[in-house]
C-alpha cells in the first residue's frame, strides 16, 4: 500500500490537532500540568527507533530479539503513562476533569497518527 500527499496531509493535520488539544487542555484551564505529557510524546517512538534495530531482517527467521522487545516494552511504558497521567492527574484534583478529557484525546490522536504513519511508511522490500 502506498501512501500520497493526501495520507500525509491527514496525518499531519491529525497530528496538529493532538498538540492543539493538549495545548488547550492546559490554557484554557490556567493549570499547565498536562503539558508534561508532551514530552512522552516526544518520548515514546524513541526506544523503537534505536532498539528496532536489533531486528532479524530475515522474515523467515523464527529467532526473537531480546533487546528489540526491550525496546518494545520501554515504548508501551512510555505510552501508557502518557495517557494515564492525565487520569491520574484529575484524580488528585490538580488538573479538572475536561482538561484531563482533552488532554487524553489529544494523546490518542498524537498516538495513533505515529503508529498509522509507521505502519505506512514501513520500508518492505520483497524479492519474488
Amino acid at each position: 500500500m502506498t501512501a500520497g500527499v493526501k495520507t500525509i496531509v491527514a496525518l499531519s493535520v491529525c497530528l496538529a490537532a493532538g498538540f492543539l488539544l493538549s495545548i488547550l487542555s492546559c490554557a484554557l484551564y490556567g493549570n499547565w500540568w498536562p503539558l508534561v505529557v508532551v514530552f512522552t510524546y516526544a518520548v515514546a517512538p524513541l526506544p523503537n527507533a534505536v532498539f528496532g534495530r536489533f531486528v532479524s531482517s530475515d522474515p523467515l527467521a523464527d529467532v526473537s530479539s531480546s533487546v528489540a522487545d526491550f525496546g518494545r516494552f520501554v515504548t508501551s511504558i512510555l505510552v501508557v503513562s502518557g495517557l494515564g497521567l492525565p487520569v491520574v492527574l484529575a484524580h488528585a484534583g490538580i488538573i479538572t476533569n475536561p482538561a484531563m478529557t482533552m488532554s487524553v484525546l489529544g494523546g490518542v490522536l498524537v498516538y495513533g497518527t505515529i503508529i498509522v504513519y509507521s505502519s505506512l511508511f514501513r520500508s518492505q522490500t520483497h524479492d519474488f
